[in-house]
C-alpha cells in the first residue's frame, strides 16, 4: 500500500502582482505529496507571477502562503532550500559548467561551508542523471546542449536539491512535442514514484489534462482547481477562450479551431 499523501502547499485568498498593479487575486488550492499539479490560463493572466510568488522570488498582495503548515514568509533562505526548489525560463548564468557539475549544485543546500559532497550527495546526483536520461552528456557543458537536454537537466537540478515542492515556469517551452511529452511524463514519474508536489505553469493544455493530478485555471474570475475531469465535468474549460474561434471537446479533452 503506498504512502497516505499528505499537504505540502496551501494558497488561501491569494492576491499576486506588484504595488501598482493586482494581476489576479482569490486565489484558493491546496497540492499534497505525489500529485502534479499544472497552472494554466491566457497569456498576461499572472500565471508566472503566481508561480514567483509561490516560490518566494516576489511578495505576495494578500493572502497567505503555507507550505507544510508553516507560512512561506517564516521560512529563512536556508530552510526554504530544504522545502522548495524552482526552475525559471532564464537561462542559467554557468552554462560553462559540465551537465554533472550544474546537477551537483542542487545540493549546495545540504553540504558544509566547503561544499564537499557526501556519498548520498553523490547517490542523489546520479540518481538525477539516471531518472532524466543524462548519464550520456554528463560530461558536455551544458553551451552545448539543445534546449530540450537542457531543460532536463535545469530539472534533473531541482530533483537532486531532493526538495518536497518543485515549482517549474513553463518546463516545456520551445519543445518540440516529442519532448514536451517526455518532459511531461517524466516529471509525471518524479511525483507519482518520489512522492513530490510538482507544480508547473504552461500552455500546454490538452497535455496537462491527460497527465495532471490537478489543474489551476488562473482566470482572473473563480480560479477554479480540481481533477482534470471534474473541472470537465463543470465545463470551467469551455470559458478559457472565445467560442467563435476555439471549441473545447468535453469528450476528448482537446480544443478544437470552430470553422
Amino acid at each position: 500500500m503506498s504512502n497516505p499523501k499528505t499537504h505540502t502547499i496551501s494558497i488561501n485568498n491569494l492576491a499576486i502582482g506588484y504595488t501598482s498593479k493586482t494581476v489576479a487575486k482569490n486565489i484558493n488550492f491546496s497540492c499534497h505529496s505525489g500529485e502534479l499539479c499544472a497552472i494554466i490560463g491566457v497569456n498576461g493572466v499572472g500565471k508566472s507571477t503566481l508561480l514567483r510568488t509561490l516560490g518566494n522570488l516576489q511578495p505576495e498582495l494578500s493572502g497567505s502562503i503555507t507550505i507544510k503548515g508553516e507560512n512561506l514568509a517564516d521560512y529563512s533562505s536556508p530552510k526554504l532550500a530544504q522545502e522548495l526548489s524552482v526552475v525559471l525560463t532564464e537561462q542559467p548564468s554557468s552554462k560553462n559548467l559540465t551537465v554533472e557539475e550544474l546537477i551537483a549544485l542542487g545540493r549546495q543546500p545540504y553540504t558544509n561551508w566547503i561544499g564537499t559532497l557526501s556519498p548520498s550527495d553523490k547517490t542523489l546526483i546520479q540518481d538525477s542523471l539516471a531518472a532524466f536520461l543524462l548519464n550520456d552528456l554528463r560530461h558536455n557543458k551544458c553551451h552545448e546542449l539543445s534546449d530540450g537536454q537542457l531543460q532536463r537537466v535545469l530539472i534533473a537540478r531541482a530533483m537532486a536539491q531532493d526538495t518536497p515542492l518543485i515549482l517549474l515556469d513553463e518546463p516545456t517551452t520551445h519543445l518540440d512535442l516529442y519532448h514536451k511529452v517526455q518532459i511531461l511524463k517524466l516529471l509525471q514519474q518524479l511525483a507519482h514514484n518520489e512522492q513530490k508536489t510538482i507544480l508547473f505553469t504552461t500552455h500546454e493544455i490538452d497535455l496537462a489534462i491527460q497527465l495532471c493530478d490537478k489543474i489551476l485555471i488562473l482566470d482572473c474570475a473563480e480560479n477554479p482547481f480540481g481533477e482534470p475531469c471534474e473541472l470537465i465535468e463543470q465545463k470551467h474549460f469551455e470559458h478559457l477562450f472565445p467560442s467563435e474561434m476555439v471549441v473545447f471537446d468535453a469528450k476528448t479533452g482537446s480544443f478544437k479551431v470552430n470553422k
